[in-house]
């Protein structure tokens, strides 16, 4: 949170609009923190996008487009994959914006695998409210378990790692290799 991935996903739209290339943006429906049918980054920029309940509803909204964006994509179910493929294999070229990991330090929703699928990838960082440092984790500073909690500066903050293991007191999360699960 805080590193500009909305911010760099309306700059790309608005340039592709400018290099008079037809764009869609659409964002999820539960997203409603600044408006209802914009997009909208920290530092008040928007643009107008299309809500959407879930991610198979992209393709049948989708015109003759050249560009996709699509914003807060950790919100969406992972058939958002499958859709960004299905566009991208039609030509268009599809611009997504998300957080890949929650508050908890894990993978987050359709991210890992839109960045494992993509053809380029930007990784936005904040900077560490505590030692200003770059940042990569979102801490949540509310008791609350829920894995998503739409909020700002009144739930989370960035930290960078070791700020957020300090605080947070977690161990790193473990993950096992494909390797080790097969035995």
């Amino acid at each position: 949170m805080f590193s500009g991935k909305t911010e760099e996903l309306i700059r790309r739209l608005k340039r592709a609009r400018f290099a008079k290339q037809s764009v869609e943006i659409f964002k999820p429906q539960i997203d409603t923190r600044y408006d209802e049918e914009k997009v909208v980054s920290h530092d008040a920029n928007e643009i107008h996008s299309t809500p959407v309940p879930a991610s198979a509803n992209i393709p049948l909204m989708v015109g003759n487009v050249d560009v996709v964006g699509i914003d807060e994509a950790q919100f969406f179910d992972m058939e958002l994959v499958h859709v960004c493929n299905q566009l991208a294999n039609m030509g268009i070229r599809v611009i997504v914006a998300g957080l890949d990991m929650d508050y908890r330090g894990e993978p987050f929703g359709p991210m890992p695998y839109l960045m494992a699928t993509a053809e380029y990838v930007t990784k936005v960082h904040a900077i560490c409210v505590k030692c200003g440092n770059l940042a990569n984790y979102s801490h949540r500073f509310i008791p609350d378990e829920k894995r998503v909690l739409l909020g700002e500066t009144d739930s989370y903050e960035p930290l960078c790692r070791k700020c957020y293991f300090k605080i947070a007191k977690q161990p790193l999360p473990k993950y096992q290799s494909s390797a080790n699960s097969a035995k």
